[in-house]
């Protein structure tokens, strides 16, 4: 009865899952021009925490007019994972055909392609491209040329080869496989880019072997989506997966990277300075983070259209740092619901350590803000597709009569977990057991439609699929008979003109997710019930329903609270119909696709103007760190001791380095070509007990006033020459202040004297800090040739002239100069003020940019003179063993698939 449905697999809204999921709304405020922006907390505040009903007004100036200051070139760039076109293939050359559905994003795409100031590109993945039989071939005509042989059918018509030593047996392909050519790929790019929904750009994804070959070859298409659909969709719907082999797990991870990898590479193609980069959804949660590294000053926004949990199930996740990572990446993130963005905030504040709100994230420098952007339909588009056709009013015609006299409910949903059909059987079997009145008159029709969602096709017994046809025939053995079926399922697709026949002629929408995102079928469902006024039951687990606030909110699991949900929508007056209607109704129509993409743009451009990002520091690129090591003869190391090779502790005496850490070191500086120094404010004698027994290794104490080379047990005193009279007037305030504030000592090294604090109470530990020190720079400072630093959880008094810089200078200047004596490698890394004279001093030598990394590490706010940055010692020590070759994939925060096929 039902055919074809226009939300089928393989449409956007498949691919990407629930792509369009849940949003509490939070009401936008009054516009803001950059004249009003204002403090930038209090500009962040207004844009995302505002109890206002008023939604901006879309911009009328150019952009480019708008914000001068930003050079912006007038160009987007977005990245999805597929575009509007499915593809097939074969030697006669490629079939296209629109992705089933139009859904919202494609719809977003449209508008700024041309209906927009805007010159709009879409960056996306081809999709699992379908092999097509050829039919000339098959029909006996020439293919034109190919390096494919032809297999006839019939093996009595197979020609005799003259020469059968001269052929080579090409090796088997496997069933699933395709081969593209250089020019196959280039025909369908000439195709897409001249597309009338605008320019689309396609990413080819193959195997790292193929990378340099003229014909590439495409198998197990489907792996790409897998870790995205089976790690990341699973967890951000509230849902675990099942342990699974960690090979598995390991290959869907490298996929995953690829896959975000090839994405920045043709974006980084693509790319003028001034353009807009708006990626979008979880298949492209590493992108900003790779797109920054390769253009730091990039305008880059990120976008997530499904649920996003709370920290605790994030940290199921075993590459969560990678993924949280990944999103900073970019200058402003934007999430279907407020709680989206609260949960991803309380994640950067409990797994990376930042300073975080709902509102933005402070990290690695730099401000990265947060909105709540809950997406639209093009209502225009959906108004006149259901009540433009006159085969639609056929279709409701027999419909009706198909169903006399009764009353029908209509669901409509993917066949997957999330959605909630079992539920909502559920909840009608205890309705119709409550209500027997409406026995007979009353019917539901669930259309369910097979899911895409890798972890969902898993499911090798069918669980689902058998559950809703279990409970199906339940309920219609139970209250059905020869006349009267209370329940008619069809899992199969409809047409456009029937899903919106059944959309309107419907006295009752009934939606049971369980964990969903935007969900747009509620949205089309009102506008389709502009003549009958049909009430809405929507799941208070939806993010529609902090849209739609007078449709009937439910709890899925209550079976009992739906079932009289649905009691009071059959029975509701007309009034009550129509006032719930007309409220749904001006939302929607007025919070469209084209508000909803000219708000988030509008946003982006607001906090691009009030924030500078050009001074966020990129998390380090390993592939480029690995690629530069592997060339190079002459590599130096410079480490930080505290914070960078181990965590910081309340009591210094306790960071002792772990065996670990000593191995990876020691394997380092094992390498002829390695010259490996720690440079600490540890004095001699801990440097010795801890890793002076590694004798390759050279050490720092005191901030570079003493010295111990390589192979040599003695210490060589920089500062003997100096008077050190200082230090009894700093110990006397030193002591002054330790008295006042509980739990803080003075530790006494023969050059420096440091105050610690790091066991007080933080806060008065922090106000009894900047007092000490404002009163040494008022006394001694002035007096002597000191300085005063600043640490963590310390103060810490010493010459001027000694600090880190020094050290890294001389270290340097030992290599001699020219290129043929310079070190071609270096890396540089610590965690705290001291550590930004060494990357001063870096920045100022006469070196390679591409040669040195200068790498800062912690979840700092702070700005900083390197150039990279890692988390946490765990990281600085995992990079290194990645260096020497001792690391594996799973030990590793992150790996990567590289041109030159560095890969672990």
């Amino acid at each position: 009865m039902l055919g074809m449905d226009t939300k089928a697999p393989g449409g956007l809204r498949a691919v990407y899952g629930s792509l369009l999921d849940d949003a509490e709304v939070i009401p936008s405020p009054d516009p803001i021009t950059p004249s009003r922006s204002g403090d930038p907390q209090e500009l962040l505040r207004r844009l995302s925490l505002s109890t206002s009903n008023e939604r901006p007004a879309a911009p009328s100036l150019d952009p480019r007019a708008a914000y001068p200051a930003l050079q912006l070139s007038g160009n987007i760039l977005s990245a999805a994972i597929c575009v509007p076109r499915a593809f097939t293939f074969c030697e006669d050359g490629w079939g296209t055909r629109p992705r089933q559905g139009t859904t919202s994003l494609f719809d977003a795409f449209t508008h700024l392609s041309t209906n927009s100031s805007w010159n709009h590109t879409l960056i996306g993945w081809t999709g699992e491209i379908t092999p097509r039989r050829n039919l000339r071939r098959a029909q006996g005509g020439s293919s034109g040329s190919s390096d494919s042989p032809f297999v006839p059918l019939n093996k009595a018509s197979a020609p005799i080869p003259l020469d059968t030593s001269s052929r080579r047996k090409a090796p088997a392909l496997p069933p699933d496989a395709i081969e593209l050519s250089k020019t196959d790929r280039q025909s369908l790019e000439k195709k897409l880019a001249q597309e009338s929904c605008g320019r689309i750009v396609p990413v080819w994804l193959f195997d790292e072997s193929e990378e340099h070959k003229d014909t590439i070859v495409l198998t197990d298409q489907a792996r790409w989506r897998r870790y995205a659909e089976h790690e990341l969709y699973t967890v951000f719907h509230y849902k675990q997966t099942e342990p699974t082999d960690f090979r598995a797990e390991r290959k869907r991870w490298k996929d995953y990277y690829r896959l975000n990898q090839k994405f920045a590479d043709k974006i980084a193609e693509t790319y003028q300075p001034g353009d807009i980069i708006w990626v979008h959804d979880y298949h492209l949660m590493l992108l900003p983070s790779l797109l920054r590294q390769r253009l730091p000053n990039a305008y880059i926004g990120f976008m997530l259209h499904v649920p996003f949990p709370t920290s605790e199930l994030v940290k199921c996740l075993s590459r969560r740092k990678e993924i949280l990572e990944g999103v900073l990446g970019a200058n402003m993130i934007g999430f279907q619901s407020y709680s989206y963005s609260r949960h991803f905030a309380s994640c950067c504040s409990r797994i990376l350590g930042f300073d975080a709100l709902p509102a933005g994230v402070d990290a690695y420098g730099a401000h990265i803000a947060m909105d709540v952007f809950p997406i639209g339909i093009d209502a225009e588009a959906v108004t006149r597709s259901a009540y433009g056709a006159s085969e639609i009013d056929r279709l409701i015609t027999r419909i009706r009569l198909q169903y006399p006299g009764q009353k029908i409910i209509v669901g409509r949903d993917r066949l997957d977990t999330v959605r909630g059909v079992a539920q909502k059987l559920q909840a009608y079997d205890k309705f119709l057991e409550c209500y027997p009145e409406w026995r007979g008159k009353v019917v539901l029709i669930q259309v369910t439609s097979p899911t895409s969602i890798e972890e969902e096709k898993e499911d090798a017994g069918h669980r689902i699929a058998n559950k809703v046809a279990d409970l199906v025939a339940k309920i219609n053995g139970a209250y059905g008979g020869l006349e009267y079926n209370p329940v008619y399922h069809y899992p199969q697709y409809l047409s456009r003109d029937e899903y919106y026949a059944l959309l309107r002629v419907a006295d009752l929408g009934l939606i049971t997710s369980v964990r969903d995102g935007m969900n747009t079928t509620s949205l089309e469902y009102v506008l389709c019930q502009k003549e009958n006024h049909g009430p809405l039951i929507l799941s208070e687990f939806s993010g529609t329903a902090g849209s739609l606030h007078q449709a009937i909110h439910i709890n899925p699991w209550d079976y009992g609270g739906v079932a009289d949900s649905i009691q009071n929508a059959l029975t509701m007056s007309p009034e009550d119909k129509a006032i719930r209607h007309t409220k749904m109704y001006e939302h929607i129509t007025t919070h469209t696709i084209k508000e909803w993409t000219q708000t988030y743009l509008g946003r982006l451009l607001v906090n691009l103007a009030s924030f500078n990002q050009s001074i966020a520091t990129p998390a380090l690129d390993k592939a480029r760190l690995l690629a530069c090591y592997r060339r190079a003869k002459r590599r130096l190391f410079m480490f930080d001791y505290d914070g960078t090779l181990t965590p910081i502790v309340k009591d210094p005496q306790a960071a002792i380095p772990s065996d670990r850490i000593i191995r990876t070191i020691k394997t380092l500086a094992k390498d002829q070509r390695n010259n490996v120094w720690i440079i600490s404010g540890r004095d001699q004698v801990f440097l010795d007990e801890w890793m002076g027994h590694i004798s390759e290794l050279g050490l720092s104490a005191e901030h570079g006033s003493f010295v111990r080379q390589p192979e040599h047990d003695d210490w060589h005193n920089l500062t003997e020459d100096f008077d050190m009279s200082w230090q009894k007037e700093v110990i006397d305030i030193f002591q002054h202040y330790t008295e006042r504030t509980q739990g803080s000592f003075i530790e006494r090294k023969r050059i420096a004297l440091t105050w610690h604090y790091r066991r007080s109470d933080p806060e008065y530990g922090a106000f009894q800090a900047e007092e000490c020190r404002k009163h040494l720079e008022k006394t001694v400072t002035k007096k002597y040739d000191i300085e005063v630093m600043r640490g963590k959880a310390n103060l810490e008094v010493r010459p001027r002239f000694v600090n880190k810089g020094e050290i890294a200078k001389r270290l340097v200047a030992e290599y001699g100069s020219g290129s043929d004596k310079q070190p071609d490698f270096v890396f540089c890394t610590g965690d705290d003020f001291t550590d930004e004279d060494m990357f001063r001093s870096l920045r100022a030598a006469d070196l390679p940019s591409d040669h040195v990394f200068s790498v800062t590490v912690g979840a700092s706010s702070k700005q900083t003179l390197a150039t990279w940055h890692l988390l946490e010692p765990s990281d600085v020590i995992a990079t290194v063993a990645m260096l020497n070759g001792s690391v594996s994939i799973g030990d590793l925060g992150g790996t990567f698939v590289s041109k030159e096929k560095l890969h672990f």
